[in-house]
């Protein structure tokens, strides 16, 4: 046996040459290991994460855990839209603010390679020519100084691209990492499917649920009162035992007020103010404060306890409000200095006793940390009305102490008080019982009517289509019911006329309905109907007509007739129909007929409609076509400087003629370039053709003058747009002084705060501003304060109007005014008549356009460019 254990025994040297060996193959299996937990941390993200945010950030962490990955990006390509979706981006130097980018701007580069061919990249800065040539990669501006990228894939699908690369040159990148980063994006595209299919169904549910939010927010809120009653009913109950326990001494009264208040909110500083029999004085009955010892009485004045006497109403007061209040000249500038230099937080609230105001109750503390809120206010709000009564109850109590003979009926009073605030309390613990039953009503119904909500009618909806699928011959419909004007009464006569009027519409509706049909309230002015055993479309066409005149009648809101209208579509339920979702998407598609159609009518779903909405899609197809092959007329119109007949510059603008759908209007397909998201391609295609027009008239020697171009809001919320139109300025080698940017105002009136550092930038470059429709929107004098606009076009809409309209002309007259101090030029746009130039003339309106000036230039850019 020695022999043989001496045989396999090994030398030193051996094990030496085999420790090597074990360290790498030990260093493998933990590599091995951390690979496995990555992939097991990855799969509990699955479970584990519900925000796509949230799993980036985790996905970020595990391959940081491997790598170098300051630099890390996830992207999604989008092929229906064209779009590349930064989902996650972190880079320690781009600050990247885009979150989208158009797939065509990326499929030159690194990112294009991967999401083009679905393989990897390992980029090296040190071979970056012969990489750029063998991956046929243009590589522009300067680059990382390694990178690895791996397509994320759903099957044989490539959906994006995973990256993570340094700037660091003391930082590599090996084939391990590549093959680590490959391996684990193989398990992250089911990891972020699961999670934006969780994201997904959360928020179809809280979609669904929005309509119960406030009733369940209110319901926590009572929930929570409930847990707060017992300490509230013993403080009441104290409250109200203080006028007859205490005996001639006021101020231990109001301090044993100021002790129960003070377990209920923070109250370390607190005064009672009440007026005197002259209405004229202020008297402090009951004054502590920690800052101050004593106050005396004084007049009536612009103060916050004043602020609160006058409105009748319990106030929350932070630094905040006390400036607002200040400007509004509610209250003193000095009181609110004062509140401002002390951070107060201030709460008052009006003791009111038979409808009458005769005092305030406040507290207040000092300090940033130290704020009321509003469950405070409300709270104060709810004592101060005890603590008025006990107050008056301590005057009675002075009245009995000096007259006995009506002792014996306050006493009977104040019992009889305590009995109905103790049936009061198990009033409350009864409904809340009946609160609790009413959830389940209120999970299926809508708060204001009372009607299903959409989750029911959904739900029975489904019903319907799987019974239809199975017994043919029975006969559904759905009836989409949108209401007219609904917005204007909400804006007129407030949103409580507006609940009242739809739950008025619902009674309507519900009386034209059988009882066994199903009306429910999708939201806002949506209603839906879902009618079953019905024998023929006639009847469903019957009860549509119903409705339609049952609206149309006159409905009394605050006193006021006011008049509305449905247009109704109507939805058939077929057996090719697989979901309920369907059936409403056609049934909404039917009422939109409706209301293009002029409103107050219904119209039945058919096939057609969807054909429409391909015919629309088709066009947006080819206005794209006529816009990447340029099938566009183009003309001039000038602005004419009205006292020398001179053109101050020309306003240049596209038309598109199809050869099927014939002349498409400038809006129309402005609209279609909106929708289509090509409003960025077309503004660049029109100030491209400008600059070409310009650049030939420079080097034929002819005078274009100005031109303008009119310019989408969007080129002013990102900075790179802005330097790309500079850019394209200054690759025709033309001066920024020869070109005019016409800016609508109502574009400006959605996002008028994020572009005003581009337009300043424009400016600064030498371009002319014009902002365009002056009028049309609903902030227009602040542009002309905050914004360098050179130029304001007055909108045609207040020119068509003259001369017989004297309160446009003034209008127009006030904003010249304006223009002398502001020093810019006002445009009259859109003079179409002898005339409304008359009359811009007799109020020395200098600039106009229009076609009875001179009517526009045809160009031909073809010829042009030739």
């Amino acid at each position: 046996m020695s022999s043989d254990s001496t045989q396999y025994e090994l030398t030193e040297e051996e094990l030496r040459e085999i420790i090597p060996q074990l360290q790498q193959l030990t260093n493998k299996y933990k590599r091995a290991e951390r690979v496995q937990k990555a992939l097991f941390d990855i799969s509990e993200l699955a479970s584990s994460v519900s925000h796509l945010n949230r799993l980036y950030t985790a996905i970020h962490e595990i391959i940081a855990d491997f790598m170098n990955a300051d630099n890390f990006f996830v992207a999604f390509y989008e092929q229906d839209s064209q779009i590349v979706d930064f989902a996650y981006f972190v880079d320690e130097f781009d600050e990247q603010t885009v979150k989208q980018l158009p797939a065509d701007s990326l499929m030159d580069g690194m990112t294009g390679f991967i999401l083009r061919t679905g393989q990897h990249l390992f980029y090296k800065r040190a071979q970056e020519e012969i990489f750029a040539e063998d991956h046929g990669i243009k590589l522009v501006g300067s680059q990382p100084f390694e990178l690895l990228g791996v397509p994320l894939k759903r099957g044989s699908q490539v959906i994006g691209a995973m990256v993570v690369q340094t700037y660091d040159e003391g930082v590599h990148y090996t084939q391990e990492d590549l093959e680590v980063l490959l391996f684990v994006s193989q398990h992250i595209v089911t990891t972020v499917d699961r999670v934006k299919n969780r994201e997904l169904t959360e928020r179809t549910i809280r979609e669904r649920t929005r309509q119960l939010r406030k009733i369940n927010d209110d319901l926590q809120e009572e929930i929570l009162e409930r847990q707060k009653v017992e300490s509230l009913q013993q403080a009441l109950f104290e409250i109200s035992e203080l006028a007859a326990n205490l005996e001639g001494d006021m101020s231990v009264f109001y301090s044993s007020l100021h002790e129960i208040l003070a377990r209920l909110i923070s109250a370390p500083n607190c005064f009672i103010s009440i007026i005197d029999e002259s209405k004229q004085m202020l008297e402090f009955p009951y004054f502590s404060d920690m800052e101050s010892e004593d106050v005396e009485a004084r007049p009536m004045g612009l103060g916050l306890t004043e602020f609160v006497l006058r409105t009748g109403q319990a106030e929350l007061i932070n630094p905040p409000r006390v400036l607002e209040l200040a400007e509004a000249g509610e209250i003193d500038v000095t009181i609110a200095q004062t509140m401002l230099n002390s951070a107060n937080s201030w709460l008052g609230s009006p003791l009111v006793v038979d409808g009458e105001v005769f005092g305030v109750i406040a507290v207040q503390t000092y300090g940033k940390h130290a704020k009321y809120n509003a469950r405070d206010l409300e709270l104060l709000r709810f004592v101060s009305h005890h603590i008025a009564v006990t107050m008056e109850r301590k005057r009675s109590t002075e009245e009995i102490q000096r007259h006995n003979s009506e002792l014996e009926l306050r006493v009977a009073a104040r019992t009889a008080e305590l009995d109905r605030a103790n049936k009061y309390l198990k009033q409350q613990i009864e409904e809340r019982k009946e609160i609790e039953l009413k959830l389940i009503h209120d999970a299926h119904h809508d708060s204001l009517t009372d009607l299903p909500n959409r989750s029911m009618f959904t739900s029975r909806l489904e019903l319907a289509v799987a019974s239809k699928q199975r017994y043919t011959e029975n006969y559904f419909a759905v009836l989409f019911i949108d209401l007219d004007r609904f917005k204007v009464i909400n804006d007129t006569l407030g949103h409580h006329a507006g609940d009242e009027f739809l739950v008025e519409v619902a009674r309507r509706i519900a009386l034209c309905i059988r009882g066994h049909d199903l009306l429910a309230r999708l939201g806002g002015d949506e209603f839906v109907v879902l009618l079953d055993n019905f024998e023929d479309l006639t009847d469903v066409q019957e009860v549509a007509s119903r409705i339609i005149n049952s609206i149309s009648e006159p409905f009394l809101l605050d006193g006021r007739e006011m008049y509305s209208g449905a247009s109704i579509g109507i939805a058939n339920l077929e057996s090719y129909y697989r979901s309920a979702d369907e059936v409403l998407r056609d049934a909404d598609a039917a009422m939109y007929q409706a209301k293009t159609l002029g409103r107050g009518r219904f119209v039945m779903f058919d096939k057609s409609m969807r054909d429409r909405l391909i015919e629309e899609l088709e066009l947006e197809n080819e206005f794209r076509r006529a816009l990447r092959d340029e099938e566009f007329e183009y003309f001039l119109q000038p602005v004419i400087d009205l006292r020398d007949n001179t053109t101050l510059y020309n306003e240049m603008y596209v038309r598109w003629c199809h050869p099927t759908f014939g002349k498409i209007a400038r809006e129309q397909f402005r609209q279609v370039a909106e929708q289509s998201g090509l409003t960025l391609d077309l503004d660049l295609f029109q100030l491209r053709k400008a600059c070409e027009l310009l650049a030939h008239a420079k080097a034929t020697g002819e005078d274009k003058g100005r031109i303008a171009v009119n310019v989408s809001i969007i080129h002013l919320l990102q900075a790179s747009m802005v330097n790309k139109m500079i850019s394209l300025i200054d690759e025709y080698k033309i001066s920024p002084h020869d070109l005019v940017f016409e800016f609508d105002e109502n574009d400006l009136n959605r996002r008028s705060q994020f572009i005003l550092p581009a337009i300043k930038k424009l400016k600064r470059a030498g371009v002319t501003l014009v902002l365009d429709n002056f009028g049309s929107g609903l902030a227009s004098l602040s542009y002309l304060f905050a914004y360098p606009f050179e130029f304001i076009k007055i909108d045609h809409r207040f020119v068509r109007s003259l001369p017989r309209s004297q309160r446009n002309l003034k209008l127009i007259q006030s904003v010249m005014l304006i223009s002398e101090h502001l020093k810019f030029k006002v445009i009259a746009e859109g003079v179409d008549s002898p005339a409304q130039l008359n009359a811009l003339t007799d109020i020395e309106c200098n600039y106009a356009q229009g076609k009875v000036l001179t009517r526009a230039t045809v160009l031909d850019m073809k010829q042009l460019a030739g």
